[in-house]
């Protein structure tokens, strides 16, 4: 992001809204059609700043946010980075972003950290983390069960390790990519932004099923892949092979789906605009009534599902991210109050477990699973507060956020990392939608 785009707090903004110029560019529309998109930032162009609220300058938010950026993509190869070059080919620069407690690639964190460097300003990160995904991860081979999507898992040195793909890497890829054309504009092959974008997201809605041979951790298993979406249920899937009977709701990202209604492939935006509502109406259906703690999968109606064994029932990692999407949806659009109830009981619980020390895996009704006080979720927990209503009580958890260290041990440096730093990015307003230019060029930088 270039200085002169560096967002500044509005005038007597006690309240911790913060804009951008050319922020709200491409949503000059009717009466009718703004109503649609609901009264928040996607219709006002102002992005609540948490970090704001709770006393901190613009110049200290910069700072938190530029350690963080500098530790993860520019630190210590040993124990702090998460960003790896990894030379070049015909297309220019490589890099991935390593798992680094599992020892492997996933396109979850291929996409979040292009995600990141596109809300960064940061192009040369995001060509380099894409050229390697689309080196590596992407199947282009038309006979290929996951044609048209990306591997979810890589070793390293790019070989596959699992071949089947994982519809969160997909829908954060075409997101990202989105930006990227409206901030930077569109170049050629890899490089053209939106037609990569919107062949993703077509295939995710309409990719006809393939059967045959699939690489998963040194064995050769036949599947069968189709598109990513459910239909009938107008959601994501957890996976779009022959198990694709259930979603995760972590996977559940209806601020983007407003988007995709707006600027995916025309044919397909009365999908995205119902998968909106119906991911809204899901995630309140699958949030616990006392606790708000939303299982790591479901069925489509928003039950938890168990036949995986008992760790899918409960909430885990998967499902720290739920919160996050929720009050994204809410500070982006604002069209389902009921997500103000779900941020608000899940800090009430969370807080009662003790704001220092709550455990990071639990049953639904709120037994502990397991002791661990995580910095990922205790960064997502504080993304929450866009949404809360309970004043006080957010402006504990964006506290907590606020005082997180970079995650960089072992355990927590890759996964718990980049949600800190997307968190970082949410509860700052500097997470932002990127429209279209209005005059025809790159959007807004």
């Amino acid at each position: 992001m270039t200085r002169g785009r560096v967002l500044a707090v509005l005038a007597g903004a006690t309240c911790g809204l913060v804009t951008a110029a050319g922020a709200a560019e491409g949503f000059a529309r009717p009466a009718a059609a703004q109503k649609a998109d609901g009264s928040g930032a996607g219709a006002t162009g102002r992005y609540r700043n948490l970090f704001a609220e709770l006393g901190r300058s613009e110049k200290e938010i910069d700072a938190r946010i530029e350690r963080a950026r500098r530790q993860l993509f520019e630190g210590d190869l040993e124990t702090e980075r998460l960003y790896f070059p990894a030379g070049t080919n015909e297309n220019g620069p490589l890099a991935y972003i390593p798992d680094i407690q599992h020892t492997d690639v996933r396109s979850e964190g291929m996409s979040y950290g292009m995600m990141i460097a596109v809300q960064l300003d940061r192009k040369a990160e995001f060509d380099a983390l894409w050229n390697w995904s689309m080196t590596n991860m992407y199947q282009s081979d038309p006979k290929h069960p996951s044609y048209g999507f990306f591997s979810w898992q890589m070793a390293y040195d790019g070989s596959v390790m699992d071949e089947l793909p994982a519809p969160d890497g997909e829908e954060y890829y075409a997101m990202a990519l989105l930006f990227a054309a409206n901030r930077w504009g569109s170049g050629r092959g890899i490089y053209d932004y939106e037609a990569h974008a919107k062949r993703l997201l077509h295939d995710m809605v309409h990719r006809e099923p393939i059967t045959g041979p699939v690489r998963q951790r040194g064995t050769v298993v036949t599947h069968t892949v189709g598109k990513e979406v459910n239909e009938e249920h107008g959601m994501i899937l957890f996976s779009p092979d022959e198990r694709n009977t259930f979603t995760d709701g972590s996977y559940h990202l209806p601020a983007f789906y407003e988007l995709w209604a707006r600027w995916g492939p025309e044919e397909d935006r009365a999908f995205w605009a119902r998968a909106a509502d119906v991911s809204r109406d899901f995630l309140v259906k699958a949030a616990d009534p006392k606790t708000g703690l939303v299982p790591n999968l479901s069925k489509f109606d928003g039950t938890p599902l168990g036949f995986r064994g008992p760790g899918s029932a409960a909430f885990r990692e998967d499902a720290w991210r739920v919160a996050m999407n929720w009050s994204v949806d809410w500070s982006w659009w604002a069209k389902d109050p009921r997500q103000r109830e779900l941020s608000d009981r899940l800090q009430a619980f969370l807080e009662s477990q003790g704001m220092e020390t709550y455990g990071d895996n639990w049953k639904l009704d709120g037994t502990l699973v397991r002791d661990r006080h995580s910095p990922g979720l205790v960064a997502t927990s504080g993304v929450a507060s866009l949404a809360a209503t309970n004043e006080a009580r957010g402006r504990r958890f964006a506290e907590a956020l606020w005082e997180l260290e970079v995650p960089s041990s072992k355990v927590f440096r890759y996964y718990d990392g980049l949600l800190y730093m997307m968190s970082l990015l949410h509860a700052s307003g500097r997470f932002r939608i990127v429209p279209p230019s209005t005059d025809g060029g790159a959007g807004p930088r």
